[in-house]
């Protein structure tokens, strides 16, 4: 007889494992089915993880108790912090990955969790009574029962694989597509539509010309080179660069060549692509003036001849798409190991959940991933994680766990998603985020570990990681708030440095300040400085002196991003969900009504934020409330 589970996950891409992970590590008897076993969190697309906002996401993860950070640590084959010209709200971390490695430390991880099992196969069907979700069925009819099931089905449900002319069924390149769940939840009354997302060729580094590309290497040793915020977890393998080079003219007309039957522009691919990562035939219409773009050569592993070409998405035929490449610079006699190709697939409207990614309308079932129609590992494994955690939280009549926007970009990703809808694959920016000096890489340990280790998921290590990183970091401010510096000992060093000497006496923050400065660069003119810095531990010196330099520079705007953000908290915590017939009151514009019936906000700040909803209409529900 087969056993029953607390919580069934579907799928075991990024999502999948983090919602997986995350629900057995809190308690939850999990099981988690998956078509193939042996692609566990396959690196679908690029052989990357982190970049713009999403590097913030994964350290969010990894001070929640996921595990991206982890894996991404030890699978990783270079490391860069991005925007590091630009403050520290804007710092961003990424690194390239081995591919293989990180599926196999994936799988590894989770086959060391206690309350995790697995099975290999297609879920068909899912179990409901009365509209309460009780389990799933798969394609050999065996079933399993559970009180809570998390969907995280990527690119599978109904997909289909575009290369020129021709199609292909399937979820991914040599997989099969999932059939069956869309049509029975449409059935049940949700909306589902389709999205389109793509992904390059991939290349035969044999045949490659590197000495005609710009190599692109990783930070420097000395740097804080890593996801988590544990100092052990550290990559062993051989740190390799990436290539820079570019398409040209010639380029351009041997891909044009192949408009006429490409699937974006025939009419036969309707669904909406992601903007801000254009396929490359997009790019020479929507740019057309331009007479290069640029491609990024990144290996797919330490060892293995396979090359991601980022920047060269593409729907065109194979042999257009070879056609094009031989007349990039460094690609005149290359390999393809396989082309690029569209896919389209089902998503369901995102509005249509709580924000603990709660159906409304089923009970018990939660979606996360590409399901909602985001795109994006590191968006995947951020919305499995809190998935996990709450349904494990709703099983067992705990308080859900929701993340403010001024609390972590997770929280801000998914009120967007809940609250506004998505009409392309969503992917995080840092522009997204209101607050985002208080959404820094450097301290989502700082905003979230505890709160993790509140509800038992993040371990007693990261706790006591935490508070080590917190109290050495404090013992350096106070240290600068009060160590004085004399104009004799110093005025040398800030002349040859090229910034203005001491006019008399001052504190050592006060330099700090300085933007010409940083407590790095002090160290060499302050003996006692350079001491205390030795005095740290030997692997987490930089990450310390960091955090506690850009809470001296900054603590001006991060107090007042924190009061702005109190202030408006208070509207988080106005309760309206099933208060009024919105259709009703007229007072409210039309707009208003029809997106607030809709979407059936929780609280009055959420219906602020509600596209088409004014201020005179909060106004008018806060009258309503005696407010």
């Amino acid at each position: 007889m087969l056993p029953f589970y607390d919580i069934i996950v579907v799928g075991a891409g990024h999502a999948g494992c983090e919602a997986a992970a995350a629900a057995a590590n809190l308690g939850s008897k999990t099981l988690l089915i998956t078509m193939d076993l042996n692609k566990v969190a396959q690196m679908s697309c690029n052989p990357a993880i982190g970049g713009i906002a999403k590097g913030q996401i994964v350290r969010e993860i990894d001070a929640l108790g996921g595990y991206c950070g982890k894996i991404t640590d030890l699978s990783s084959i270079q490391f860069r912090m991005l925007n590091r010209s630009k403050g520290p709200a804007m710092w961003s971390p990424r690194a390239q990955c081995d591919r293989m490695r990180f599926s196999e430390n994936w799988r590894d991880q989770l086959e060391q969790i206690e309350n995790l099992d697995f099975w290999q196969g297609t879920v068909q069907h899912l179990l409901f009574e009365d509209k309460r979700i009780v389990g799933v069925r798969t394609e050999l009819g065996v079933e399993f029962k559970a009180k809570a099931v998390v969907l995280t089905n990527g690119t599978f449900l109904s997909g289909l694989m575009h290369f020129g002319k021709v199609q292909l069924e399937g979820g991914r390149i040599s997989e099969p597509t999932s059939l069956g769940i869309t049509e029975q939840l449409k059935s049940l009354g949700l909306h589902a539509d389709r999205m389109k997302t793509g992904t390059p060729v991939r290349i035969d580094a044999r045949s490659v010309d590197f000495s005609v590309m710009t190599a692109q290497g990783g930070d420097e040793e000395d740097e804080m080179r890593k996801f988590s915020y544990d100092p052990d977890v550290v990559s062993s393998l051989t740190q390799k660069p990436c290539y820079i080079t570019y398409t040209n003219p010639d380029v351009h007309g041997e891909l044009e060549k192949g408009f006429e039957d490409s699937p974006m522009f025939d009419g036969t691919i309707e669904s909406t692509g992601p903007r801000y990562c254009p396929s490359i035939e997009s790019k020479l219409v929507t740019f057309s003036s331009k007479n290069q773009h640029q491609l990024f050569l990144e290996p797919e592993g330490e060892t293995t001849i396979e090359y991601y070409l980022n920047g060269f998405s593409s729907s065109l035929a194979w042999d257009v798409q070879l056609a094009g490449l031989k007349k990039v610079a460094g690609l005149e006699n290359v390999r393809i190991l396989r082309p690029g190709y569209a896919i389209e697939y089902d998503y369901f409207d995102p509005t249509q959940l709580f924000h603990t990614l709660e159906v409304k309308e089923l009970e018990n079932l939660y979606f996360a991933g590409q399901i909602n129609g985001t795109t994006g590992y590191e968006e995947a494994g951020a919305q499995g994680l809190m998935a996990g955690i709450n349904a494990h939280q709703k099983i067992n009549n705990k308080e859900e766990f929701v993340l403010g926007r001024n609390e972590a970009y997770i929280g801000v990703l998914i009120d967007d998603l809940v609250t506004k809808g998505v009409d392309e694959p969503y992917r995080m920016f840092t522009s997204r985020a209101e607050y985002r000096i208080l959404l820094r890489q450097d301290d989502a340990d700082v905003r979230l570990t505890q709160k993790s280790y509140d509800l038992g998921l993040a371990s007693d290590r990261q706790l006591e990681l935490l508070n080590e990183k917190v109290s050495l970091r404090d013992k350096v401010i106070e240290f600068c708030n009060h160590y004085s510096i004399k104009p004799k000992y110093i005025n040398d060093w800030l002349k040859s440095v090229g910034t203005s000497p001491l006019k008399q006496g001052c504190k050592l923050i006060n330099l700090i300040l300085r933007p010409q400065l940083s407590i790095f660069t002090l160290k060499e003119a302050v003996p006692a400085l350079q001491s205390l810095f030795d005095e740290m531990p030997e692997n987490r010196r930089n990450e310390i002196f960091e955090a506690a330099e850009i809470l001296m520079k900054y603590s001006g705007y991060i107090e007042r991003e924190m009061a702005i953000a109190d202030k408006l908290k208070r509207l988080e915590h106005i309760n309206i969900f099933n208060k009024f017939d919105y259709e009703s009151i007229h007072t409210l514009s039309t707009e208003a009504r029809q997106k607030l019936t809709k979407i059936n906000p929780q609280t009055i700040g959420q219906a602020s934020r509600i596209s088409g909803v004014s201020p005179s209409d909060i106004n008018v529900l806060l009258v309503l409330l005696g407010r």
